[in-house]
């Protein structure tokens, strides 16, 4: 399995943004369009691209799952991205140290399920994702999403 509980790199010296977005549909909504416009920033990759739905996809599930179950009243949810040599990281920071996400579920979520969804889509389409808890306020899901190799280097430069 992809999933991995493990601290990040150091992250120096590597191209980030990162906003606070508040903890509601909208922002989640918001976290997806930035991300997407970041991607097309560093890497000139366009917003209809493959790359830029998967980047779309994965961050809007991050963001829904922060706002769904990581969220506490009048608290907002950090978006990060973070352009590594040949993929974006995505990451969310809550403020739910004491929800950690679940592993995937094994096999099909049933079709009348009202969710469970969305950590088997971060899971197939990300190259690998997990969670770190850096405080006792906060907690961090990240994935990383590799980025096509026809969009040069991840440098940001054609």
């Amino acid at each position: 399995m992809k999933h991995q509980a493990i601290t990040p790199e150091p992250r120096s010296t590597v191209p980030e943004f990162s906003l606070r977005l508040s903890s509601t549909r909208r922002g989640a909504r918001l976290a997806r369009t930035l991300a997407v416009q970041q991607l097309t920033e560093w890497c000139g990759i366009p917003h209809d691209s493959d790359s830029a739905r998967t980047i779309a996809l994965v961050t809007a599930e991050l963001a829904s799952n922060a706002i769904t179950h990581g969220h506490l009243p009048g608290r907002d949810f950090r978006l990060t991205l973070l352009l590594l040599p040949q993929a974006v990281r995505i990451e969310v920071t809550d403020t739910r140290p004491d929800r950690l996400p679940p592993q995937p579920p094994p096999g099909p979520v049933p079709t009348d399920a009202g969710s469970g969804r969305g950590l088997l889509l971060i899971d197939a389409y990300a190259s690998r994702w997990g969670c770190a808890v850096r405080d006792a306020y906060t907690k961090t899901v990240w994935a990383e999403v590799t980025l096509s190799q026809s969009y040069g280097d991840g440098s940001g430069h054609r």
